[in-house]
């Protein structure tokens, strides 16, 4: 068995599903605890059994005995505590979004490359059952030629708009929430080359004061001419999951079709030979692996798996995927989306990197 790597998990609202996920693992250890909140960092000593907490980020960065930062602070945050963690010489674990713009992009890529420290983007969509199984399926080559790949993330996501920092600048709904559909739709088709989209910001958004798109629609198109379609509404009623999943990835192939989403633990396929009904696949048996706490809104699961992989793939010499150049070039997809969102025209996404001045070759 390799050695495990102790983490260090600063934001302990989201890092909850992380403190379960390295306790459970056999890959990891919990190092220190680090939150603002006191009161938050007692209470998830209480839950989970341990006495170690500080209020101070930078106790964690000194601490020699921690290999990883895991960052899950509020989204505007995370370019800060990336780069101090990687100066102290820390791999960083990072929350989606990576950053919530592409301004401090080629500071951490030349802070990286100077560190040799590795930065991998916690997309969790990525490491759910019925994704994993739908991403097995994809390279063993049951689809076939890929010819469109559908995602969405639909969510009545308002209780959002109540919390405090929703409202501090940088918000959006594309950034926090879209992010996971459009990770989705970049896993199948990374090379994006172009892309086109429309968005409305829906009444009960400007309810409270923010201009930002809720409801949005694009076509991503990639140098071969295959294409994505991507949708996400966050603002409004929705059918619910057991109807329409939250978050979905169809794959639509020469040879084959499927389709995996979340939270259901379903996955549907129709592969040569094909018949007229897509078979299903159910994994309930692993509801309690997945979501560990009250209701489904904490997916430990997800975290556990992609945490492993970080290990694993560490410990062979490998990059954990996504990396940091990953990271960046979906954000400057992101960038695209918007900028057509406001243009209300096709936007090359080589255009955002050059205008930045990212190389990621």
């Amino acid at each position: 068995m390799q050695k495990k790597l102790t983490m260090g998990v600063l934001g302990l609202g989201e890092g909850r599903s992380v403190i379960s996920a390295v306790q459970q693992s056999a890959y990891w250890e919990l190092g220190n605890l680090c939150d603002l909140n006191e009161k938050l960092c007692k209470e998830r000593c209480k839950e989970f059994g341990v006495d170690k907490y500080t209020l101070r980020y930078e106790d964690m960065l000194v601490d020699d005995t921690i290999d990883v930062i895991g960052i899950y602070t509020p989204d505007q945050l995370h370019g800060q505590h990336i780069k101090m963690a990687l100066e102290a010489g820390k791999h960083v674990v990072c929350t989606k979004p990576l950053l919530i713009d592409l301004s401090q992009a080629n500071e951490l890529l030349a802070l990286q490359a100077s560190t040799g420290r590795k930065v991998f983007v916690g997309q969790s969509s990525r490491y759910f059952e019925p994704a994993r199984r739908q991403r097995a399926d994809y390279e063993a080559g049951k689809h076939g030629e890929l010819e469109l790949v559908e995602t969405h993330y639909i969510s009545d996501s308002r209780w959002f708009l109540s919390r405090d920092w929703s409202h501090q600048k940088g918000f959006s709904w594309m950034y926090n929430f879209f992010i996971h559909a459009v990770d989705l739709a970049v896993w199948y088709l990374p090379d994006i080359e172009e892309v086109y989209g429309l968005g409305v910001v829906s009444e009960n958004t400007k309810a409270y004061g923010l201009d930002v798109p809720d409801t949005m629609k694009f076509l991503l198109k990639n140098r071969d001419g295959k294409v994505a379609c991507v949708s996400g509404v966050y603002a409004e009623p929705t059918l619910g999951s057991a109807v329409e999943q939250s978050i979905s990835c169809t794959l639509r192939g020469s040879r084959g079709i499927s389709r995996a989403g979340y939270p259901r633990l379903k996955y549907y396929t129709n592969f040569e030979p094909v018949q007229k009904t897509a078979q299903l696949q159910e994994f309930d048996q692993l509801h309690k692996y997945y979501f560990r706490f009250e209701s489904e809104t904490h997916h430990a699961g997800e975290y556990q798996n992609y945490l492993e992989e970080f290990a694993m793939d560490l410990a062979a010499g490998n990059t954990p995927k996504p990396d940091l150049r990953e990271g960046i070039r979906t954000l400057a997809v992101m960038e695209a989306m918007e900028e057509s969102m406001k243009r209300g025209t096709v936007v090359k996404v080589q255009d955002i990197l050059d205008r930045r001045g990212i190389c990621l070759e």
